[in-house]
């Protein structure tokens, strides 16, 4: 009531007697417009009335909001942490949540003023209990006293155990590495520490199965040829399926040195015309002119040297005239990057012509090595071949350039009849065998 009063008498001054002052004055003015304003103005009685509605009408409005601030009310502070106090060198605790939520209850000024203020902590005593189960109380210091706060949760159960250790050997994983320069890669690393010690029960400790080192290669700076430093790595524990183990691990971070280098090797371009013997009748290739003869490829030294070059292929079937064509280079699997991305290759055509090599060995592929080609006097140990291409091209070849081969997978001792397959040096003749199957005899050595 003592505020309502207070409320009232400022009102009183500051509002109604304004307010009455305006209207005697307005009605001093009001005396040259028409005669019943005049007569309301000249009216004191009337204008204190009027006065007075108005000062009410404010009056209720303002308790009415007054009202409102003293109204109960409920404010959530959400995940606050909690803060136990144990000898966390002797033992673990299980059980305990991270966080609770506080609900405040209390007048709308109240819980205002408590959600200034910095929140406490929420606190719990465990440095007296003993090893096994517990039911603890968790505390809240309160910011205001006219505010009531309660806990969610406010009570938990907690089990205390001895705490155990193991020393575990430390093994590095390294991630983004895709976001490292294509043409740069990570040659070896070398960490701070061989070894963590692991803490915690011993049932979470037979749980450890790998420790790991993060190292992250969006957090070099400047990744560069050479060492490259990084400090403080996280370190994490791993159960056998992969999933992070909540254990204590000490140091829980260190140090590596990454050797970085960028290996690469120069390797020919091969353009290999597919679906020769489909271009238009009569005709054949008489050249192929590529603006790329040479690529550098950058990847691991192991990766680099598996590869001795790398084909292109163009497809020429239909093909009635000379074309231009505009490949994508792709990269041999484990490369990085390569020097150039696409290729030009101009395709001309000429009239076709044909001719016989004689004198091809015939040789065998993929043969067991247990067993043995038997020779006798009706194998077959050459094979003819027609090449198809234009004059220019074939004419300068001979049976040195050819291979006939017949593959032997999979065969077991006895007489077998295999297709011959015949290649060349120049991809862009056709070789046609004159013999298309021979017959073999396989026995064991």
């Amino acid at each position: 009531m003592k505020l309502i009063r207070a409320i009232y008498k400022f009102f009183d001054k500051r509002v109604i007697v304004p307010i009455t002052k305006l209207f005697v004055n307005l009605g001093n003015n009001l005396k040259k417009i028409n005669k019943p304003l005049e007569t309301l103005a000249k009216t004191k009685s009337s204008i204190i009335v009027l006065s007075l509605v108005i000062s009410i009408f404010i009056f209720f409005f303002v308790d009415r909001r007054s009202t409102t601030l003293l109204e109960t009310n409920a404010k959530v502070l959400y995940n606050q942490p909690v803060v136990a106090a144990y000898n966390d060198e002797e033992y673990v605790i299980e059980g305990l949540p991270e966080t609770v939520d506080i609900t405040m209850i209390g007048t709308k000024a109240n819980l205002y003023l408590a959600k200034q203020l910095p929140a406490q902590a929420v606190t719990v005593d465990l440095s007296d209990l003993k090893v096994g189960v517990h039911q603890v109380e968790l505390k809240y210091k309160q910011s205001i006293t006219s505010v009531e706060y309660k806990l969610d949760p406010s009570t938990v159960t907690v089990v205390v155990s001895p705490k155990q250790s193991i020393t575990k050997n430390i093994t590095e994983e390294i991630i983004n590495l895709d976001d490292l320069d294509s043409k740069l890669s990570i040659e070896s690393v070398s960490l701070s520490k061989d070894e963590i010690i692991v803490k915690g029960t011993e049932d979470k400790i037979k749980e450890v199965a790998t420790i790991k080192a993060l190292l992250n290669v969006n957090d070099m700076s400047d990744p560069k040829v050479g060492a490259n430093k990084l400090k403080n790595v996280p370190v994490l524990a791993y159960d056998k399926d992969g999933k992070i183990l909540d254990v204590e691990l000490v140091p829980n971070k260190v140090d590596a040195t990454i050797n970085i280098e960028s290996p690469s090797k120069e390797i020919p371009l091969e353009i290999v015309p597919v679906g020769l013997d489909d271009v238009v009748f009569g005709k054949s290739i008489s050249s192929i002119e590529s603006n790329v003869d040479k690529v550098t490829i950058y990847g691991k030294n192991e990766v680099l040297d598996s590869i001795n070059n790398i084909k292109v292929n163009i497809n020429v079937a239909d093909l009635k005239g000379s074309k231009t064509f505009t490949k994508t280079i792709k990269k041999p699997k484990g490369v990085r990057e390569i020097s150039t991305k696409t290729v030009t290759v101009k395709v001309n055509i000429g009239d076709e012509a044909s001719t016989e090599v004689s004198g091809v060995k015939l040789s065998y592929k993929n043969l067991d090595s247990k067993y043995v080609v038997q020779v006798t006097q009706d194998s077959t140990t050459e094979i003819p071949v027609i090449l198809k291409g234009v004059n220019s091209v074939i004419s300068k070849m001979s049976a040195t350039d050819i291979q006939a081969y017949v593959d032997l997978k999979g065969l077991e001792p006895g007489e077998h009849e295999v297709k011959v397959t015949v290649t060349g040096n120049d991809s862009k003749v056709i070789y046609i065998p004159k013999i298309k199957d021979v017959k073999i005899i396989i026995i064991e050595k």
